[in-house]
């Protein structure tokens, strides 16, 4: 089977890339802005530039059964764009669209879009969780953007007959994970005390390799095809418990303060990172049941034995 890849570089797709070359059961071309030696050596590399309304897709989409679309503006916390909304939708709303068209043109067969939670919204809250037929609550650029995309998809599906498949995954942990997991991970390596030690929220959570097994099962199942999924490692944790299986990890014991969460809340939002509360002390749970049900589909990874992974690759990078 003949797949292209976007975002092929990165976090996610650097993943996907090596799993499917591994395998032996894929040939894989991957869309790049700029050649990249972070690649398996058999994954052959087309250079397209940016994604944009009017890249050219011609040469990537040669003999192509199957797009997995990864690359994407990603979120980002403080946004100096003078329009933000107009810059994600211009790379992935428009810019995703314009690839989608062209691969229905060339006789792709499925698309796989990589979308985000965010479509849903930013917290569940009562017990509640996500699903994919919710009411859409997007509430910034960048999940608006997404929410798009997915729309413009669906119209192209039943106008082209190219299938469509569409997964939003909640926060993605794994070996090489940046921002605030990241962080996370240093606070901890250090033993620095964290006011973290009362959250009672719960939160979904994907591991890497979930996510890259459920892309990478999604691609030929025929129950997949014009589907929306959302993906978690079906293991909801609060904060605070997150953090104790970080420490576990990293064989150490929490520094956790049992700080009241309503107090700490109200010093982020004066200091303009309420956000940043919403996250750490929020609810944010997702219903990944279709998955396991309509794909017959379940993690090939405990999050214990996924963090477990990502502190030996946290520990051997640092220790360098």
């Amino acid at each position: 089977m003949n797949v292209l890849m976007t975002g092929a570089t990165g976090f996610v797709g650097s993943a996907v890339a090596h799993q499917m070359i591994a395998s032996g059961e894929y040939d894989v071309v991957a869309a790049v802005r700029r050649e990249s030696n972070v690649l398996p050596n058999k994954v052959r590399q087309v250079v397209t530039g940016d994604l944009l309304p009017n890249t050219d897709w011609n040469q990537a989409l040669r003999g192509v059964n199957v797009v997995i679309h990864l690359a994407a503006r990603v979120h980002v916390m403080e946004d100096d764009a003078a329009d933000p909304l107009a810059e994600f939708r211009n790379v992935n709303s428009e810019g995703s669209l314009n690839l989608a068209r062209q691969a229905a043109q060339a006789g792709v067969k499925r698309f796989i879009f990589m979308s985000s939670i965010k479509v849903n919204g930013e917290q569940t809250t009562g017990g509640s969780l996500f699903t994919p037929n919710d009411t859409y609550m997007t509430t910034d650029p960048y999940g608006q953007s997404k929410l798009e995309a997915e729309q413009g998809l669906v119209v192209l599906a039943k106008e082209t007959g190219m299938e469509v498949v569409i997964i939003r995954p909640p926060l993605i942990y794994g070996p090489d994970v940046k921002a605030n997991f990241r962080q996370l991970l240093k606070f901890t390596k250090l033993g620095i005390p964290l006011p973290l030690g009362g959250v009672q929220n719960k939160r979904s959570l994907v591991a890497l390799d979930n996510l890259v097994n459920f892309i990478i099962h999604s691609m030929t199942h025929p129950k997949a095809a014009n589907e929306v999924f959302l993906i978690s490692d079906g293991e909801d944790v609060s904060t605070t418990e997150l953090l104790e299986k970080i420490a576990k990890a990293f064989g150490k014991k929490p520094r956790l303060l049992p700080i009241p969460t309503g107090f700490m809340t109200l010093a982020a939002k004066l200091l303009g990172k309420g956000s940043v509360a919403g996250r750490l002390f929020g609810s944010l749970q997702v219903d990944s049941s279709k998955a396991r049900e309509l794909l017959d589909w379940k993690p090939v990874i405990t999050m214990d034995e996924q963090l477990k992974k990502t502190v030996e690759s946290y520990n051997n990078e640092t220790s360098v």
